[in-house]
């Protein structure tokens, strides 16, 4: 009885962290439905260049760089829980100052270049949230969990995130359902906006109930309320044990980045580029615009963007139910197999232009794929392979590196496709080859292992 408990205890705080995955899927997506009144509201009536539309539709991501940055730095100096705190305040401010940008300093209704630009940094600030909690969340929920059950809880956070921007696209759309496009265009995209600051509230109260993690508590001479935090998680009979080790990995090491080599973070800033780089984010961000340039019309396309959301949702499941028993390695590298077999699959489609059902199917398998393999398990590792006393740094500068890989490919996909089509979805399955090489030589087994003995691991290399 006294395990179900436990279980039930550690599943309700990660609930709590992961409404910061849902904060994340949220804000990153709740653009899609209004880019266009935005380009209506701030862009057109300002007589700017596309250029300028594309810029402000994707400024989320500059703070979403800066944001993964600096999490280390926050989640070191203030802790895990208080860092979180931050993120949420950061996406509620952003949410308002989004939806209502003429806040103190303009008129509603006087469009200006003044008026875009603080549009844009309300959009950074939350884009900073999204950067600290896309680090902090997983790393959160990792140094709570108990090391049998880790990799399903962190995995949580990556269905979080998929759940969040299917919530923001019916939020979206039932603002908009029914409506003039002079009210979306002036009043509907606020609201749009506006939405966010509920989840972020409700985030950033909920975190008062939850306890710091016991690992950071130890990093700052916290042992009693690690201890007890430990006890309620683990139980009293083993917590004493488990303090013991994190302390003595936190008093044998120095602090420096590069204590345990420089493998362990090569690896942690290769799995962030790698999942970006096999073009996930070009999958999502533009799945429409794939199905349309492919000759569907533009209704099909969004029903097939529809299916495309719940093939997204079913193996993110079968990713939570099997980490813990089939093992990261695997995973991965089946799911680098399937992504490459999708890609070259369509690259071929592309280049003698058939157009079908086929299409659609390939797309299912690269993003089934994905789901169940490089979305989930990435942060599943990011949170655990790096030891305690440089983790926060190490998690920073990998998310800081998954972002940009995500400026990059996103950015690049519009000219890339019009240089090939063929081309383009090519190099997605080379990326995807070679992150099946560098899973299998490089990156190691962690599964059923205690965050502390990834020390031992790190300190053989």
């Amino acid at each position: 009885m006294k395990k179900l408990q436990n279980t039930y205890y550690v599943f309700g705080i990660t609930l709590v962290a992961t409404i910061g995955g849902l904060l994340f899927g949220y804000d990153t997506a709740v653009i899609s439905g209004a880019e266009k009144s935005i380009q209506a509201y701030l862009i057109n009536s300002l007589g700017l260049s596309t250029w300028i539309h594309g810029a402000t539709t994707s400024s989320a991501l500059v703070g979403c760089i800066i944001g993964g940055a600096i999490s280390g730095l926050f989640a070191s100096k203030i802790g895990r829980k208080k860092s979180l705190m931050l993120a949420a305040l950061l996406f509620f401010i952003s949410a308002l100052g989004s939806g209502y940008p003429e806040f103190l300093f303009f008129n509603e209704g006087d469009v200006s270049i003044e008026l875009l630009i603080t549009f844009n940094l309300y959009r950074i600030i939350g884009g900073i949230g999204v950067g600290m909690a896309s680090a902090i969340c997983p790393m959160y929920i990792g140094e709570i969990a108990p090391a049998h059950m880790r990799g399903r809880l962190v995995s949580l956070n990556q269905f979080a995130i998929i759940f969040g921007m299917l919530v923001v696209y019916f939020v979206n759309w039932g603002i908009a359902d029914g409506q003039e496009i002079e009210w979306i265009n002036t009043i509907g995209w606020r609201r749009m906006f506006l939405s966010e600051a509920i989840p972020a509230g409700l985030f950033g109260f909920l975190l008062f109930l939850v306890p710091e993690t016991p690992r950071y508590l130890s990093l700052v001479n916290k042992d009693e309320d690690a201890l007890r935090v430990l006890s309620k998680i683990n139980g009293k009979e083993i917590a004493g044990q488990i303090l013991s080790e994190i302390k003595n990995t936190i008093e044998h090491h120095s602090a420096k980045i590069f204590s345990y080599g420089t493998t362990v973070i090569l690896i942690g800033i290769l799995l962030s580029v790698f999942q970006q780089f096999v073009g996930i984010n070009v999958a999502l961000y533009y799945a429409p615009r794939i199905f349309e340039s492919m000759g569907v019309a533009k209704d099909a396309s969004m029903m097939q963007t529809v299916v495309m959301g719940l093939v997204n949702v079913v193996f993110t499941v079968i990713a939570i139910l099997t980490v813990d028993k089939w093992g990261r390695k695997p995973l991965l590298m089946v799911g680098s197999i399937g992504m490459a077999v999708g890609m070259f699959a369509i690259s071929v489609l592309s280049y003698f232009e058939i157009i079908g059902i086929g299409t659609l199917v390939f797309i299912i398998v690269y993003t089934a794929s994905f789901m169940m393999s490089w979305g989930p398990i990435c942060w599943v590792l990011i949170s655990e392979i790096f030891p305690n006393k440089v983790r926060g740094r190490a998690v920073a500068i990998a998310v800081a590196a998954q972002w940009t890989a995500n400026f990059i490919i996103s950015s690049t996909y519009p000219s890339m496709m019009e240089f090939s089509g063929a081309f383009t979805y090519g190099f997605y399955g080379v990326m995807s080859v070679l992150s099946l090489v560098f899973v299998w030589k490089m990156v190691p087994e962690t599964k059923g292992k205690t965050l502390e003995e990834m020390e031992h691991l790190w300190g053989k290399k």
